[in-house]
């Protein structure tokens, strides 16, 4: 199984263009982002920069999220918000940019938090960045966050993301299986992935409780992953966890 390091919540002790490189040196060759900027439109420069730590780390970037709001604050995403639709559309092509330039397969839309979300929106905005990332080779991921930690967004289940994605009917729209929050919402997270790994265009993995690395909590993550495996998933698989100090990656080795 080939691993990613989200560099948006791990080795955050160091500024973020120092972070591929330190991901390198954990034995990693894959690194995952949110939009790591302040806008939907960042100067060049910026980007450049960015794309020139990846690079020289020697690491691959194979999932971005696009803009998702003020993500500090609370908010998750733009996708279905009315008063956020020109601000995703912005940003749509500068995050397309950056993962055709880095040949980042994987761009993740956030729905956006109620009340007020648009459906009809949601899947007019997802048909617009799946047929713009379709000219990198990308393909867009749909993620369903549990409702304990993110009480306001819509999307809480794989069945919920399973309608959406049906919905917007583009090939390269696929399922964010963020199995964290999935088992946070009583998901059996084995049969998900024995009915419907086939649908996944992304996987990202922490413990519950805690959201931790594995192991810190209670789900079977060895069989997990060799469930994945068994499955037929080729991707990376997302670390999407929380750990302070030595040891984040200790669990590879145990």
């Amino acid at each position: 199984m080939r691993f990613a390091v989200n560099l948006s919540i791990l080795l955050t002790e160091l500024p973020l263009l120092e972070r591929p490189a330190a991901a390198a040196k954990h034995g990693f060759d894959a690194v995952e982002l949110w939009w790591p900027f302040d806008g939907p439109e960042p100067p060049a420069a910026e980007t450049a920069a960015l794309r020139r730590a990846v690079e020289s780390a020697g690491v691959r970037l194979t999932a971005l999220n696009f803009d998702a709001g003020d993500m500090a604050a609370g908010e998750r995403g733009l996708l279905a918000r009315p008063d956020g639709a020109e601000r995703f559309l912005a940003g749509v092509g500068p995050a397309v940019r950056l993962a055709g330039e880095l040949g980042c397969p994987v761009l993740n839309a956030l729905y956006g938090n109620g009340p007020g979300t648009d459906r009809e929106l949601a899947v007019a905005n997802l048909r617009r960045a799946a047929d713009e990332a379709a000219g990198v080779g990308a393909t867009v991921v749909v993620e369903a966050l549990n409702s304990h930690d993110n009480p306001r967004y819509p999307i809480t289940s794989s069945q919920a993301a399973f309608a959406l994605i049906d919905e917007v009917d583009r090939e390269n729209v696929a399922f964010l299986a963020d199995l964290y929050h999935l088992h946070r919402m009583g998901e059996d997270v084995l049969a998900l992935i024995d009915r419907h790994a086939a649908r996944f265009g992304h996987v990202q993995i922490a413990d519950d409780p805690g959201r931790g690395r594995p192991g810190s909590g209670g789900m079977p993550y060895p069989e997990i992953l060799a469930r994945l495996a068994a499955a037929g998933y080729e991707g990376h698989v997302g670390l999407e966890y929380r750990h302070e100090g030595p040891g984040a990656f200790d669990w590879r080795h145990a």
